[in-house]
């Protein structure tokens, strides 16, 4: 994501003279005005809508309801794909965006369809990525117009890590071993069961993958429960065990901060003594 100069965010605040670009590069990129809430808050429920459109086709569903799913889906991704497009054009440097981590998560969220529809169905496993496209979101302290407490942007981003490894870990081993273990994995719920089961390394061992690829998942699982699930918990019970002082901001009012800050941990006004 480029880096938006204050001159710029004043600029899109008060509606100043500025570029058709520079107007979409600031309603896409920030939430501190109407048109940007509206944008982002949009891509954010296109997001959660793509993304409960892949668990319900997880199940048996009527031909009807399956056919607008579909539709609907496309729909999705015909609108990622045009904001994918005007990113790359409203961007300062175009291959700059497209080679950065925010450009290959969300050219990953719109290429498996494109590419599905030419019958190339093994990146089709890989819609489920399309949720890392929240990282975008809750990336900045300032969220949808407002200063984001460092409290609050640690517990979204912990719960947002939690949440995305596990929904990606069991889309793709629904994936890869339903077609070969249908009696396991029926549906999304029997991978979201085994992906929690194993990145907890509780390993009760009552389904097991049966293909290499799923095999292959599995031990990746492991070793990112191993890794990384201890940490992101452990810190947020630190998070949420954190007790604060009572010390009232004179410019925000927020009312709790750490014992030892000297600043508002929400907008940086100097505490009083």
């Amino acid at each position: 994501m480029e880096k938006i100069t204050d001159e710029k965010q004043t600029a899109w605040r008060d509606g100043q003279s500025l570029s058709l670009r520079e107007r979409l590069r600031g309603y896409l990129e920030t939430t501190d005005t109407w048109a940007g809430r509206v944008v982002n808050s949009a891509i954010v429920l296109l997001i959660f809508l793509s993304a409960a459109i892949f668990v319900v086709k997880t199940y048996p569903i009527s031909p009807t309801l399956d056919t607008w799913l579909n539709a609907i889906d496309w729909v999705i991704v015909v609108a990622f794909t045009l904001e994918y497009g005007l990113r790359l054009w409203t961007a300062q440097r175009p291959w700059r965006y497209a080679l950065s981590l925010y450009g290959l998560i969300d050219l990953v969220a719109i290429l498996p369809s494109w590419v599905g529809f030419f019958d190339i169905r093994f990146l089709r496993f890989f819609r489920s990525l399309r949720i890392l496209r929240l990282v975008r979101i809750f990336n900045d302290r300032l969220w949808f117009g407002q200063v984001t407490s460092t409290d609050s942007l640690i517990l979204i981003r912990i719960l947002l890590t939690l949440g995305t490894i596990i929904f990606i870990y069991s889309g793709l081993i629904f994936q890869v071993e339903h077609p070969n273990n249908p009696e396991d994995f029926a549906t999304f719920l029997d991978a979201l069961y085994f992906a929690v089961v194993t990145m907890t390394t509780v390993g009760y061992g009552d389904v097991t993958p049966i293909s290499e690829a799923g095999r292959g998942l599995t031990v990746m699982m492991i070793l990112t429960g191993i890794a990384l699930i201890p940490t992101q918990v452990s810190s947020l019970i630190r998070q949420l065990g954190q007790v604060g002082q009572h010390r009232p901001c004179s410019s925000c009012g927020l009312a709790l901060h750490d014992n030892d800050a000297q600043f508002c941990k929400r907008c940086g006004t100097l505490l009083e003594p």
